[in-house]
């Protein structure tokens, strides 16, 4: 039986947070969220009612991860709280700390927040970026032991994650939290699934880029993906079951090779005129090379041959979670990106 408390999500206003929300409501919980600035409220609710009745349940108040001011507030009554605020840029920060020290101290602040304020649990949205970056190379089988090597240079926003979800860690099993707070982590890869509204989702970049063709051909990649439907469904179940307290979950729906994801989308939608989408893959040795002149290019260019798997097995035995299929992930993604206009 769902909670009388409402659930605070962070961070309301985001992909992630948005198909959470909808699931709650469904699931006949209430709903507290924040989002920095209240300008987005009607558009949150626009958005959430196309998809479930929102009647009262729904409540949005304005806290920022950066300043004190509007957390007490938040939390107050709250027994669960979804961290699920968290930037995720196309593009690496002129500055690392840009992004390193608002997730590390956002984190700080809210499980401080929920802390002093008797939370029962944090389920905090961390990211594969902080299992498997900086073992490129490493072709084995990550898990939820694994964890990102920083000191190889992972990009700013794989820092980030590893940085933030570390410092979580150190704060529950330190000793200021004498009020025992649970804490859990959900650590999905790249998020495909349903787009809710015109927000375009840094994640559906690389499905947009094969849609309007605007790559040849794509490298010798392989990447973990998931449906944005099962991370939020990972992020209550992360919630609700009771042993999940103080664990990771890694939540891949699949691994593959890039060109396979290529595939997938032309296979649908060739046959509907989107006739550009890139059926080649390039020898490593031309993407490097490539790598020189395009930021977007060098950011995946250590990632080349690199033959890993991800695995769910945990998620699956203790969260009793089951993803959509790799193909369903990835076509309603691109599905959405047409029904929103974005190609």
């Amino acid at each position: 039986m769902p909670t009388s408390s409402p659930i605070l999500i962070t961070g309301a206003s985001g992909f992630v947070a948005i198909h959470t929300i909808i699931q709650l409501l469904e699931q006949g919980y209430n709903v507290r969220g924040t989002v920095r600035t209240l300008s987005r409220e009607a558009e949150i609710r626009e958005t959430i009612s196309k998809h479930v009745q929102i009647n009262d349940r729904l409540e949005i108040l304005s806290a920022n991860l950066e300043q004190e001011s509007g957390w007490e507030e938040a939390m107050n009554g709250v027994e669960y709280v979804l961290h699920i605020a968290s930037p995720f840029p196309l593009f690496e920060p002129k500055h690392e700390d840009e992004l390193i020290i608002p997730a590390v101290q956002g984190t700080l602040r809210v499980l401080r927040a929920a802390h002093k304020a008797k939370v029962k649990r944090v389920v905090q949205v961390s990211s594969n970026a902080a299992i498997s970056a900086g073992h490129n190379g490493r072709n084995k089988t990550f898990t939820e032991a694994d964890w990102s090597v920083v000191e190889n240079n992972i990009g700013a926003y794989s820092k980030s994650k590893t940085q933030a979800e570390r410092a979580a860690w150190s704060f529950i099993n330190g000793a200021e939290n004498v009020n025992k707070l649970e804490l859990v982590t959900i650590n999905p890869p790249l998020i495909f699934g349903p787009i809710p509204n015109k927000d375009f989702p840094t994640s559906a970049e690389m499905i947009r880029t094969f849609m309007l063709g605007q790559v040849p051909g794509v490298g010798r990649i392989r990447m973990g993906f998931v449906d944005v439907r099962d991370v939020a469904s990972a992020i209550i179940l992360g919630m609700a079951t009771p042993e999940a307290a103080g664990n990771r979950f890694a939540c891949p729906a699949a691994t593959l090779w890039i060109n396979e994801i290529a595939d997938i989308l032309r296979r649908e939608y060739e046959p509907r005129g989107y006739k550009k989408i890139p059926s080649i893959q390039f020898p490593s040795f031309i993407v490097r090379a490539l790598a020189l002149f395009d930021k977007k290019i060098a950011l995946v260019a250590n990632s080349l041959d690199w033959d890993y798997e991800l695995s769910n097995e945990k998620a699956k035995r203790i969260l009793k979670w089951t993803p959509r299929s790799k193909e369903e992930a990835i076509l309603s993604m691109a599905e959405s990106l047409i029904e929103q206009g974005f190609v």
